[in-house]
């Protein structure tokens, strides 16, 4: 019996590992490009950054500063990106076991995942952005 029943899910199993493996590599994507995008950000506004700590900004306003931006991109992401989530979930919705295709748990997960996934992709640039250096970056321009 478990053989009977391990061959009636497998292209499911298979169909399902593969969706897996490439939401993975979709977020790991998208954790790679707005690494990118923030850093670029930051090292185009060093000389702001480094006004800001020259006239007396504390380190935790710049970290607050790129975090904001980070976070923010990450929500217009969510937005645009969620409404097309469930329109093309109709059609996994035949992979699915026990859960609907419109969960709201599910999606909840999902988007605290992702924007986990962009606060961590945005600490690597906040932290250089805490770390400026005012005469260096007055001294770039």
């Amino acid at each position: 019996m478990p053989e009977i029943v391990d061959a009636s899910v497998a292209q499911a199993r298979f169909w399902t590992f593969l969706l897996a493996l490439f939401a993975g590599m979709a977020l790991l994507l998208a954790a790679t490009g707005i690494f990118g995008v923030i850093s670029y950000s930051v090292s185009c506004r060093t000389n702001e950054i480094g006004i800001r700590v020259a006239l007396g900004a504390s380190s935790g306003s710049i970290l607050g500063g790129v975090f904001r931006e980070t976070l923010m991109l990450a929500l217009v992401g969510l937005a645009i990106g969620l409404p097309c989530a469930l329109a093309a979930s109709r059609l996994i919705g035949h992979l699915l076991f026990g859960v609907s295709a419109y969960d709201p748990a599910t999606l909840g997960i999902v988007a605290l995942t992702l924007a986990a996934v962009a606060a961590m992709a945005g600490y690597v640039p906040a932290r250089r952005a805490m770390r400026v250096d005012p005469m260096v970056a007055l001294r770039h321009e």
